[in-house]
C-alpha cells in the first residue's frame, strides 16, 4: 500500500500539466500584450521628448540669428562713412566695409540705397547699380524712424528676409541700409539630417522647410490628421497616446512638435518618424518569445528527463534541498557585503574622477593659453612701436590681430572643456590647408624669433574633413611647438609640414631635432621630455583626444636618422558623409 501511495503521488504532478500549460500560455500572452504597450508607451515618451527639444532648439537658432542681425542696420545707420558716403556720392571703399560687416555677422547680403531706391554699395557687387524703390524694405524703411523687417518672395519659390533702417543726416532721409538674413543654412542642415522640419509664419504658411516643395503652402493642408484606422485609434487609447500628436504626410505616420520661435508670431514644426519605435518594439518582442520558447523546450526536457529520475530525487531531495538552502544563505550574505563594497569603491571613484579632471583642466588652460598670449606681446610691442612712429593704420593692424587672438583664446577655453566632456557642435566641412595657414599664421611670431627652415608642401586641391577648424589649428599649433622646442639646440634646424590625401585627409610635421625614446608613451596625460618648468605634458594628450573624437588619429615615429614625424588621419570629408549615409 505504501509503495502504491508513492506511485500515486509520483504520478499527481502529471495529471495536473495541462491545467499548467493553459495557464503558462495565458500567462505568456498576457507578458507580450503588457511588454507590447509598455515599451510602446515608453519608446514614444522617447520620441516626443526628442521631438520637442529639437523644435525647442531650432527655434532657438532662428531667433538668434534674427535678433543678431536686427540690430545691425541700426548701427550702421549711426555710421557717420556711410552718411558721408551718400552725402558726397563718393562709394570708393564703401563696399569693401560692407563686404566685411556681412562676412563678420554671417549676413547673406548687406547693401546701401541712396534716396532713389539705387543700390550704390553692396556686399555683393552684382547689385550695384540696381533699383529696389518698389522692394518693401525700402518703402518701410523711409516710413518709419526704427529698424523694419521685410519678406520677399522670389521666382526660384524661396523667401528673402531684411532688417532694413533708413540713414538721415539731421532730420532728412538720405538712403536706406539693408540687411538680409541667411536663414539657408537651417534649410541645408535639415536636409543634410535628413529631417521633416518647417518654419511657418502666423497665417500657418510654410516659409522654410526640409522639403522643398512645402514651401509656400498652408501647413494646414500639407498635414493630414484623420488617417488613423479604427484599430489604431483604439490602441492609441489604450496606450493613452493623445492622437492629435499623430498626424500623416506623404502617407507617413509622424509624431508632430511645435515651438514658438518669439518672432512675429512664427514656429517652428518638428515631425519625427514612428517607424523605429515599431521596429524596436517588435524586436523587444521577438527576444521575449524566443525566451519563451527556450524556457518551453527546457520544461519539456526537464519533463521528459523526471520520470526516470523521480524516485531517486524523492530519496536526496531533502539533503540537496538544506545544502541549497545553506549555500544561498552564505551568497546572499556575501553578495550584500560585496554589493556594500561596490557601493563605496564607486563613490570614492566618482570623487577621484572630478578632482583628476579639474586638475587636467587647470593645467590644460595654462598650457593651451600661454602661446597666444607670448603671441600678443609680440603684436602689442610692436603696435607701441609704431603709435611712437605715428603709423596708425599699421598699429590698428596689429590692435586687430590682438582682438582676433583674443577671440581664439575664448574658443580655445571652451575646447578645452570638452577634453573632459565631448562637444555637440554641428561639425562642418574643414579645409586642411587653411588650417595650416591659420596655425602658421598664430605662429609667425615665435617661428620670427628663431631662424629655423619651413617647408610647406600644400597640394593645389582642396583637401577636406568633416568636423571643427579652431581644433585642427590647435592640434598643428600643438606640434608646431613641440618641434620648435626640439629643435632649440640643433644648429641648422628644419621643420616640413605637408598636407596630403589619400585613405585619410593626412598632415605631417616633420623635424631634424633629436627624435625620442618612446613614441607611445608621448601621448599619455603629463608625460613630458622638456626640464621642469618648461611645460606639463599635456599637449599631445589633448591633440590625441581631439583627433580621436574627430574620428582619426595622431600618430608619432621617429624619423631616419635623426628627428621625429607627428601625423595627423582623419577622415576625408566625402568617406564621412558616406558612412553617415
Amino acid at each position: 500500500m505504501t509503495a502504491k501511495k508513492q506511485t500515486m503521488s509520483a504520478r499527481r504532478p502529471f495529471r495536473i500539466l495541462p491545467l499548467f500549460f493553459g495557464m503558462s500560455f495565458l500567462v505568456a500572452i498576457l507578458v507580450l500584450w503588457g511588454s507590447y504597450g509598455y515599451f510602446t508607451q515608453r519608446f514614444m515618451g522617447s520620441l516626443r521628448t526628442e521631438a520637442q527639444s529639437r523644435a525647442a532648439l531650432y527655434a532657438g537658432n532662428i531667433k538668434s540669428t534674427l535678433q543678431k542681425h536686427s540690430v545691425v542696420p541700426f548701427l550702421l545707420a549711426q555710421d557717420l562713412t556711410l552718411s558721408a558716403a551718400l552725402q558726397t556720392d563718393v562709394y570708393t571703399s564703401t563696399s569693401q566695409r560692407l563686404i566685411e560687416i556681412s562676412e563678420e555677422i554671417g549676413a547673406a547680403s548687406v547693401f546701401l540705397l541712396d534716396i532713389s531706391g539705387r543700390v550704390v554699395a553692396s556686399s555683393d557687387r552684382h547689385q550695384i547699380g540696381k533699383f529696389f524703390r518698389d522692394q518693401p524694405y525700402f518703402i518701410s524703411a523711409l516710413r518709419n524712424s526704427n529698424t523694419v523687417f521685410s519678406t520677399t518672395s522670389t521666382d526660384e519659390n524661396t523667401y528673402r528676409f531684411f532688417f532694413s533702417q533708413k540713414v538721415k543726416s539731421g532730420p532728412k532721409s538720405i538712403g536706406v541700409i539693408v540687411v538680409e538674413v541667411d536663414l539657408r543654412a537651417q534649410e541645408h542642415l535639415w536636409r543634410q539630417l535628413g529631417l521633416r522640419v518647417a518654419l511657418v509664419n502666423s497665417q500657418g504658411e510654410v516659409q522654410l522647410s526640409s522639403s522643398l516643395h512645402w514651401r509656400h503652402q498652408l501647413l494646414s493642408t500639407l498635414v493630414d490628421n484623420t488617417r488613423s484606422s479604427a484599430s489604431q485609434r483604439v490602441f492609441d487609447a489604450l496606450q493613452q497616446t493623445p492622437l492629435d500628436d499623430f498626424v500623416f504626410i506623404d502617407g507617413d505616420r509622424l509624431f508632430a512638435a511645435e515651438s514658438p520661435v518669439g518672432f512675429r508670431g512664427w514656429k517652428i514644426n518638428y515631425f519625427a518618424s514612428t517607424q523605429n519605435i515599431s521596429a524596436r518594439v517588435n524586436a523587444i518582442l521577438a527576444l521575449q518569445i524566443m525566451a519563451m520558447a527556450i524556457l518551453a523546450a527546457l520544461l519539456f526536457f526537464y519533463l521528459s528527463r523526471r520520470r526516470a529520475l523521480e524516485s531517486r530525487r524523492l530519496s536526496v531531495e531533502s539533503a540537496d534541498l538544506r545544502a541549497l538552502n545553506t549555500r544561498l544563505s552564505a551568497e546572499v550574505e556575501q553578495r550584500q557585503r560585496a554589493e556594500r563594497n561596490l557601493h563605496s569603491a564607486e563613490q570614492n571613484l566618482e570623487q577621484a574622477s572630478k578632482l583628476a579632471a579639474l586638475g587636467q583642466m587647470s593645467a590644460a588652460v595654462s598650457h593651451e593659453l600661454n602661446q597666444p598670449l607670448a603671441a600678443m606681446r609680440t603684436y602689442l610691442a610692436g603696435a607701441k612701436l609704431l603709435v611712437s612712429r605715428n603709423r596708425l593704420d599699421e598699429a590698428k593692424t596689429s590692435f586687430q590681430r590682438i582682438d582676433d587672438l583674443i577671440a581664439r583664446m575664448g574658443v580655445i577655453t571652451k575646447q578645452l572643456k570638452s577634453y573632459a566632456r565631448k562637444s555637440d557642435d554641428v561639425a562642418r566641412e574643414v579645409d586642411l590647408r587653411e588650417c595650416v595657414s591659420s596655425a602658421m599664421a598664430m605662429m609667425a611670431p615665435q617661428l620670427g624669433q628663431r631662424t629655423v627652415h619651413i617647408k610647406q608642401n600644400l597640394p593645389e586641391q582642396k583637401v577636406c574633413t568633416i568636423g571643427d577648424q579652431v581644433r585642427v589649428e590647435q592640434i598643428i599649433v600643438n606640434l608646431l611647438r613641440n618641434a620648435m622646442d626640439a629643435l632649440k639646440d640643433i644648429p641648422e634646424p628644419r621643420i616640413e609640414i605637408s598636407v596630403s590625401a589619400n585613405e585619410y585627409a593626412q598632415i605631417t610635421v616633420k623635424d631634424n631635432g633629436p627624435g625620442f625614446d618612446d613614441p607611445e608613451a608621448l601621448f599619455e596625460p603629463f608625460f613630458t621630455t622638456k626640464q621642469p618648468g618648461e611645460g606639463v605634458g599635456l599637449g599631445l594628450a589633448i591633440s590625441a583626444g581631439i583627433a580621436t573624437e574627430m574620428g582619426g588619429r595622431l600618430l608619432a615615429q621617429n624619423a631616419s636618422p635623426l628627428g621625429a614625424i607627428f601625423t595627423l588621419q582623419l577622415p576625408l570629408a566625402h568617406t564621412k558623409t558616406e558612412a553617415a549615409e
